[in-house]
């Protein structure tokens, strides 16, 4: 049997080299027996051991091994074979990254249980699933049912049973010879340009040309009217195997070959070592250039250089560089992503649909931060394969396997839907599973709309038993979507655990009201938190995410006890969560690494005990808010800390001022009197203000956000007068003067109007 796998891993190797696409092989069955056929085909075939990479537990092979859970370190590289140990549980995320490191005429190998076993076989990944109160046993093998589905049925796939010692699939697909001119177009395309014409040679399809030409943009050149320097950004995207860090790598070689200073970052400097490679490979074809190379540094006898520094360092080195490159950018936290603005030449190279397992932040949240900055924004995107030939089998199957392609239905399907003409229904996981065309709309909504979302919450949509999904249809067509999550109806020893430091899975509410706000009782209430929400971008703003919500309510009304949410806080989220019957209770005293902001979490109660749930913490959030302002939360927005405030339902009685304070106040306010002899009066007032909102009270915006960013958050005045536009400090001081007085008027004792009037 050994002979025959080992022939059949070279026929695949050989069929996939001559085509230049990958294969994929699927040893099932016991473990030590895959790892003895692994072993015979990885000393069979011409793949170099430091070519190699083994993705499971444990270092059974002498090449590199890597965790499952360490699998990002492969982003940015390239294997000519990859095993896959999936015996111990398979993370969809991983599966991901693993098939993108694979390079053209590379295999990758899957070991695997029995397949007709292994969607009943529970493993580490189903443990991560099984959040309190469900166990391991509740959780289905839906995901790896139709992962087994698509391995039978498409193109370039060899599955081997160990047990029976036969070959189910031989995975060989006799492709007709293919005829290229890629090359001969690709140099058609590089006329007029600014670059050496070795950098365009050295490409290898049209769309990487056309990519390397975005960064000529980056160049000294085309000032504004009033001869500023214009910033400049390129963005580049492209899924794997696409070019992008090549392109990006030649367009270095071309900046430090002309003696200027690269930066590169990218979360680690292995995702970065095809950019070195490609600038040290053109810069030994130029004239005049040799390059001297290590892991994280390049250095030209033109004068140039390229260095890497880990993004933490990268922020605060942005002046020392003429250019900036941001490798693999969409696995970097937004927050990073911003500050890295600050640069005036950047360029982001980015891979899509979500192999880096970082989801969509790059493309949800920060390509619209990009686009209102000050930059003037090239974007290429990269579509012909570099690295494996066009309609790669492997790739296909990947993309079908993880749902990494999923879309909405188009446009003119649903553009007419209304909340009127939608019906309510239930995404029940054996339908989803039943209807390809059902999964892949509702779940390319959440990726299109959503951030965080990834593979592996293809697996959790699919087998987590605290999930549940409901959706509006037109026409049988997904246009909203939500994704719940069962949390709290936690027993006692559950809650004391959590209370005492213990971490609960799935939890996330229940979670941070014990852990963080000391509650041990918060656990007990049933509750259902709305984990995504997603409306197709065709019909937005019409009421559908509202009445989804609404339908929501109605069905979970009586079988739990409250309704929740959690997200990065914008004053829109907030707005639209207030809208729909949702009041704040906390607000995270870090910013969230996926969004860069800081999380919301909020509360709708449906029974007592969630009233009195919501009520307790929406109290103690009032409390300490004003607290957190001056600290944790200094740099928190004021627009968001403005729309914080007007969603929390709660009445504060510790605003109260003393006649001494209201005489501080209105002498302030109407008078001679400074704010900064006391702050703490007016802080007591304005949030007094701001959580009762009175009608007869009408400040600007501009005013409240002085409010927020002085009285509150204790800003300098400096940074005050130049957020807001004063035209001095005095000018900015007597502003909020003016936006005390009318609460003042309206709120002030009669010590304070008497200060008033005497002013006045």
């Amino acid at each position: 049997m050994d002979g025959d796998v080992v022939g059949l891993a070279e026929s695949l190797f050989e069929e996939a080299t001559q085509t230049n696409e990958r294969r994929l092989l699927v040893l099932a069955g016991d473990r030590e027996h895959g790892y003895d056929a692994l072993e015979s085909i990885l000393d069979t075939l011409p793949v170099p051991i430091t070519a190699t990479t083994l993705v499971g537990p444990n270092d059974r092979l002498r090449c590199e091994q890597l965790p499952q859970s360490n699998a990002s370190e492969l982003l940015g590289t390239t294997r000519d074979a990859v095993a896959l140990d999936a015996h111990g549980g398979l993370q969809p995320n991983a599966l991901g990254k693993v098939v993108g490191t694979v390079n053209g005429g590379g295999l990758l190998i899957v070991l695997a249980p029995q397949l007709s076993a292994w969607p009943d076989c529970h493993d580490e990944f189903d443990d991560s699933l099984a959040v309190p109160p469900f166990s391991p046993t509740d959780v289905t093998g839906r995901f790896r049912r139709r992962l087994v589905e698509t391995l039978h049925v498409h193109r370039g796939i060899a599955i081997v049973n160990l047990e029976t010692r036969q070959i189910v699939e031989n995975g060989l697909t006799n492709p007709a010879p293919r005829l290229c001119s890629t090359q001969e177009t690709a140099l058609e395309a590089a006329a007029a340009v600014r670059f050496p014409a070795a950098t365009y040679e050295a490409c290898l399809t049209r769309d990487q040309v056309e990519a390397v030409t975005a960064f000529e943009s980056l160049l000294a050149g085309g000032d504004d009217t009033d001869g500023n320097s214009q910033p400049r950004a390129v963005v580049l995207e492209a899924d794997r195997g696409r070019g992008k860090s090549s392109a990006a790598g030649l367009a270095a070689g071309a900046f430090v070959a002309d003696g200027m200073d690269v930066l590169v970052t990218a979360p680690r400097s292995r995702n970065a070592a095809e950019l070195f490679d490609r600038a040290a490979e053109l810069c030994d074809t130029l004239e005049n250039c040799t390059a001297s190379v290590d892991a994280r540094r390049l250095e030209t006898n033109a004068g140039g250089r390229i260095r890497f520094l880990e993004p933490a360092v990268a922020v605060d080195r942005l002046e020392t560089a003429d250019i900036v490159i941001v490798d693999e950018a969409a696995a970097l936290p937004v927050s990073v992503l911003e500050s890295l603005l600050s640069a005036d030449r950047i360029a982001f190279a980015t891979t899509i649909h979500g192999y880096e397992g970082a989801g969509r932040g790059f493309s949800v949240r920060f390509r619209d931060r990009l686009d209102e900055s000050d930059h003037d924004v090239v974007d290429r995107t990269l579509g012909e394969p570099i690295r494996y030939a066009a309609g790669d089998p492997v790739e296909v199957w990947a993309f079908r396997a993880l749902l990494l392609d999923a879309r909405p239905p188009v446009e003119s399907l649903v553009e007419d839907a209304t909340p009127e003409t939608v019906a309510y229904r239930r995404l029940e996981p054996d339908t989803l599973l039943a209807d390809e065309h059902l999964l892949r709309e509702a779940f390319g909504l959440l990726v299109l709309a959503h951030y965080q979302t990834e593979p592996n919450d293809l697996a959790r949509l699919l087998d987590a038993p605290n999930l549940e999904a409901r959706a509006l249809c037109y026409d049988g067509h997904v246009v909203s979507v939500a994704l719940l999550a069962r949390e709290g109806d936690l027993p006692a020893p559950t809650r004391a655990m959590m209370y005492e430091g213990g971490r609960v899975r799935g939890n996330m509410l229940p979670d941070i009201l014990t852990s963080q706000l000391r509650d041990e009782s918060a656990g007990e209430p049933a509750g259902l938190r709305v984990v995504r929400i997603a409306t197709h971008y065709a019909v937005r703003s019409r009421g559908l995410g509202s009445r989804l919500l609404e339908c929501v309510r109605e069905e979970f009304n009586s079988p739990v006890d409250w309704l929740g949410t959690g997200f990065g806080t914008t004053p829109g989220l907030l707005e639209f969560w207030r809208e729909n019957g949702y009041r704040t209770v906390h607000v995270s005293t870090t910013r969230n690494d996926a969004s860069g902001e800081y999380s919301a979490l909020m509360l709708a109660p449906t029974s007592e005990a969630g009233r009195a749930l919501h009520d307790r913490h929406a109290d103690w959030f009032a409390r300490r808010f004003r607290a957190l302002c001056t600290d944790a939360l200094d740099d928190l927005e004021p627009d968001v800390a403005r729309a914080v405030f007007r969603s929390v339902d709660t009445d504060v009685d510790d605003c109260e001022l003393t006649d001494h304070e209201w005489r501080l106040v209105a002498g302030a306010a109407y008078g001679p009197g400074l704010f900064d002899i006391d702050p703490g009066p007016f802080r007591r007032l304005v949030v007094r203000y701001f959580l009762e909102m009175p009608d007869t009270i009408e400040l600007t915006a501009r005013e409240e956000r002085l409010l927020v960013m002085r009285a509150l958050q204790a800003r300098e005045w400096e940074r005050v007068v130049d957020r807001l536009e004063y035209h001095s400090t005095s000018q900015c001081m007597r502003a909020l003067g003016d936006a005390v007085c009318p609460l003042v008027d309206y709120y002030g004792s009669a010590v304070a109007l008497e200060v008033r009037d005497r002013f006045q």
